[in-house]
């Protein structure tokens, strides 16, 4: 007779081998088993590239997924279409956004040598080299070959082929992805973020100036702080850029050299675009502005929420922001005047006035993500992201659940007449109820998820409408900077932390003589520190993204 004990092992046993046999071991598990049959473990079920591997295994888990930005403002499973994800896949996320300083968050997490199960960031951050150089991030390919060869039908062969590296393994998928296929594919339909933009009322009231010439830019300034010296008893802000950060600020970087149609190489070889003359004439012309006190000393110490809240109120008369980052502002601005909107109008031009060249999404994208060797389930991991790879994937998370959010109306795959009206009126509010149309746009397909978009209204088909034509490919300038922990990559950062420091001194010199010391000085301390190595290895890295894209041309 067994002993209590010796009872207990054996029905501990039994129930290990029969969990064992039914259960995925942690990594998938046969949903379709019938009844009365028992499912094979899942190290047996073979999965071809025609099988979705998330079906496997619809169970309940939670992945963690840090995504790289501070501003970051949304929770999964409080809005209809993530609990339908979650109904449906079985997959809960847990979003991880840094608190404050997003480098400093990353190099922490790198440091410790263990991440969330889902990475996502800016493709050309550092922290995606050190991360695959550190052996922190897993291949996805090798997870796909052996868990999900699904992957490979869903994946466009042209973005896994340019972020396969020298070891043959592709460790990060990008979002906003266009190759120079898909150009030729979708022509005029393909937009640019990058806009000069002026308040409506106030642009029509100095009678719609020119501001492509710096004469007219400045007059324009000038004449609005005039007309206009206080929004609301607050006092208005002539011009507004992105922030300022310790490498410098986009708006006065490569976006005003697209406005300037600068050109990015010539003759097969890169062009150094920060010394291109109209980029100097106009950040003289910047320099005159503040001279004139028509630069506001908060456009160098805001950061994105306070200037998020400074459009919601209109205070600035003319920006160079990116449109699609103050969508919730402008309904705000919208819902309380027509005619307090933003819209694009030409902006900084070149002597000639030729039109901007502005950027379109490129093949890089905006950002990668990267599954981190420490995921909790391999499998469930790498077959989540196919699925939102893929265009049921893509649907699901751009329209939501069918007759909730969106129904087939007039042969069309769109959005409910309430679901299109809270989204034109109240970004913010559809968000959390709906939480479709991009709310989760970590791996959003923009070429795929037109075809189920409402179609532009105002406040924002203005701003559209207006880049079309403008946005030009520039994926063979992608990926061209060197690795942070290189001979050249440390000099590239140190050249970068110079300019971070050189900009503000050439936009607050008292004259242009103080301005051209200080530019002189920065060019001669970035010679100093070896930036002809890094010119050098950059030219190479071009030439090989020409090669790569002639292959992908064919």
């Amino acid at each position: 007779m067994l002993k209590p004990k010796s009872l207990l092992l054996l029905m501990f046993a039994l129930v290990m081998a029969f969990t064992t046999a039914c259960s995925s071991g942690g990594d998938n598990k046969n949903a379709s088993e019938k009844e009365g049959e028992q499912s094979p473990p899942a190290e047996e079920v073979k999965l071809t590239q025609d099988d979705p591997g998330w079906k496997v295994d619809t169970s309940p888990i939670t992945f963690d997924w840090y995504i790289n930005f501070a501003w970051f403002p949304n929770k999964w499973g409080e809005d209809i279409t993530s609990q339908y994800v979650t109904e449906k896949t079985g997959v809960n996320i847990n979003f991880i956004v840094p608190a404050g300083n997003e480098t400093e968050k990353m190099n922490t997490m790198i440091a410790s040598g263990t991440l969330p199960d889902f990475i996502t960031l800016d493709w050309n951050n550092d922290a995606v080299k050190k991360m695959i150089e550190g052996e922190l991030v897993l291949p996805l390919n090798e997870l796909a070959e052996q868990y999900d060869p699904y992957f490979f039908k869903v994946t466009d062969p042209g973005k896994v082929s340019w972020y396969t590296k020298d070891d043959g393994n592709i460790y990060g998928y990008p979002n906003a992805s266009s190759s120079p296929k898909d150009y030729e594919k979708f022509s005029d339909n393909i937009t640019s973020n990058q806009t000069f933009l002026v308040r409506k009322d106030m642009y029509e009231a100095l009678g719609k100036p020119d501001m492509r010439t710096p004469e007219g830019f400045l007059k324009a300034l000038e004449d609005a702080k005039k007309m206009f010296p206080d929004v609301n008893g607050q006092p208005l802000i002539p011009l507004g850029l992105h922030d300022f950060h310790e490498k410098g600020n986009y708006s006065l970087e490569s976006y005003i050299q697209n406005f300037l149609a600068i050109p990015l190489e010539k003759e097969g070889k890169l062009y150094d675009r920060s010394t291109d003359p109209e980029y100097v004439k106009w950040l003289k012309t910047l320099r005159q502005a503040n001279e004139k006190g028509l630069l506001s000393k908060d456009i160098f110490v805001d950061k994105r929420p306070q200037m998020e809240e400074k459009i919601a109120q209109g205070r600035y008369f003319a920006m160079l922001y990116q449109r699609s980052d103050m969508a919730n502002q402008q309904n705000v601005l919208y819902a309380n005047d027509p005619n307090s909107v933003y819209i694009a109008v030409d902006g900084p031009a070149n002597s000639n006035l030729d039109q901007p060249t502005l950027s379109g999404p490129s093949i890089s994208g905006w950002t990668l993500t990267l599954i981190s060797k420490d995921v909790k389930d391999k499998a469930r991991a790498i077959r989540f992201l196919s699925y939102l790879i893929s265009e049921e994937g893509q649907r699901d998370l751009y329209l939501g659940k069918q007759g909730v959010t969106w129904d087939t109306i007039d042969g069309k795959d769109q959005f409910l007449p309430e679901v299109v009206e809270l989204l034109n009126s109240d970004r913010g509010a559809f968000d959390k109820k709906y939480g479709a149309s991009h709310t989760f746009w970590m791996m959003m397909d923009t070429n795929m998820t037109p075809a189920w978009a409402p179609p532009a209204v105002e406040p924002f088909k203005q701003m559209e409408d207006w880049t079309r034509g403008k946005a030009h490919s520039f994926s063979q300038f992608d990926q061209l900077d060197p690795d942070g922990s290189s001979e050249e990559g440390i000099i590239n950062d140190k050249v970068l932390t110079e300019w971070g420091k050189t900009l503000p001194k050439l936009l607050l010199s008292s004259s242009d003589a103080e301005f051209d010391q200080v530019w002189n000085d920065y060019l001669a301390k970035r010679e100093s520190l070896g930036f002809a190595k890094v010119q050098e290895y950059r030219q190479k890295e071009y030439e090989e993204n020409v090669k790569k894209l002639e292959e992908f041309l064919k």
